[in-house]
């Protein structure tokens, strides 16, 4: 039985899209890790994709301003990454443990 998650807090529409744009560019760093098992195909589909992802997240961003939202809401959108696996999903851009050999 997969367990109830934690309603998302309230979005405006923009801070939504760029909640899933920022995902989106992190998953597909993610691929990309070196520091990561995988092959160089994958890492390179990815690394073309983030492109087009980066140029999302930059129009996410463009949009909050052009709104008038000049202030990020660190706490409401850590929430909302946390809800979404984001914890997780930031790690696979990180080092992995180093295995002490």
């Amino acid at each position: 039985m997969i367990p109830d998650l934690p309603p998302l807090p309230a979005l405006t529409r923009a801070e939504a899209e760029l909640i899933d744009r920022y995902l989106d560019v992190v998953d597909l760093v993610g691929r990309i890790n070196p520091a990561r098992p995988g092959d160089t195909y994958r890492g390179l589909r990815a690394a073309q994709a983030l492109v087009g992802k980066a140029t999302a997240l930059r129009d996410a961003l463009a949009l909050m301003h052009q709104r008038g939202e000049s202030e990020v809401h660190a706490p409401t959108l850590a929430q909302a990454l946390r809800v979404l696996d984001g914890e997780r999903r930031a790690a696979r851009v990180t080092l992995p443990p180093d295995s002490g050999s």
